[in-house]
């Protein structure tokens, strides 16, 4: 049985870890060839490497900074010229703020996490949206967004603010890519793998919700797969909550 995905050609960033990885790992073996992205050329080398050992010809490493507009740029580029014409991009890129407080968060820390995990996906959508519109065959685009940017945190604020902003710019970029044939959603985990900008989950995790375990990064992957798949050609501008019921849990 042929996967939605087979013959697909996407963009992943943040695909050297966690979320990202998996995306990357999940699009490969249902016979996507994807661009393992990255700011950490290493990462990115890495996930390609163990991708084309698995799926030959499936991955290739590119290494930008997507909060960098001229970064983006050349991003898509490196994609197109590698992969010819990209129908999917899943933006995987956050860094967090935590611990930290209105009282003593600095400045310049405010900015870097509204550049990275903001205006990646701002800039991401852009470049890849102009070369999809230009060549009239429509796409996908999705966002990680998060159950952070859907309550008020104690130990962050940039991060929950750009998270909460991603999906109003969501709703607006569905609607103005709409008539171009290019759906735009985002998909939103709570605590999966490894906490934002780390490489390894703590043993003592914390955590609250329905199932009663922890969510893995290929739960978020089967869930972005779902989404760029043709089941769900007519869902667009929304968000899908995979969160094991986190957000309507009480707890205890």
């Amino acid at each position: 049985m042929t996967s939605p995905l087979e013959g697909r050609r996407a963009v992943v960033t943040g695909a050297g870890r966690n979320v990202g990885e998996a995306v990357a790992e999940r699009f490969a073996r249902e016979g996507a060839r994807v661009a393992v992205v990255d700011i950490d050329p290493q990462a990115a080398a890495r996930v390609a490497k163990a991708l084309n050992e698995a799926h030959p010809g499936s991955a290739v490493p590119v290494t930008a900074d997507v909060s960098s507009a001229d970064d983006v740029s050349r991003l898509v580029e490196t994609a197109w010229a590698q992969l010819g014409h990209v129908d999917t991009l899943v933006n995987c890129v956050a860094i967090t703020d935590r611990p930290a407080t209105v009282l003593d968060l600095a400045d310049d820390v405010w900015r870097k996490v509204l550049d990275v995990t903001l205006t990646s996906a701002f800039l991401t959508t852009k470049y890849l949206a102009k070369k999809m519109v230009a060549e009239g065959q429509g796409g996908v685009v999705l966002h990680i967004g998060s159950t952070s940017g859907q309550f008020a945190r104690k130990n962050a604020l940039a991060y929950p603010t750009a998270k909460a902003a991603l999906y109003a710019l969501v709703r607006s970029l569905a609607v103005q890519l709409g008539p171009h044939g290019i759906r735009v959603n985002t998909v939103s985990p709570n605590k999966v793998g490894s906490p934002v900008g780390t490489d390894a989950e703590p043993e003592n995790r914390e955590r609250r919700n329905l199932v009663g375990r922890a969510c893995t990064p290929e739960d978020i992957a089967g869930a972005v797969a779902f989404m760029a798949g043709a089941e769900a050609g007519f869902i667009t501008g929304t968000d899908l909550l995979v969160d094991g019921g986190a957000l309507i849990s009480t707890g205890d």
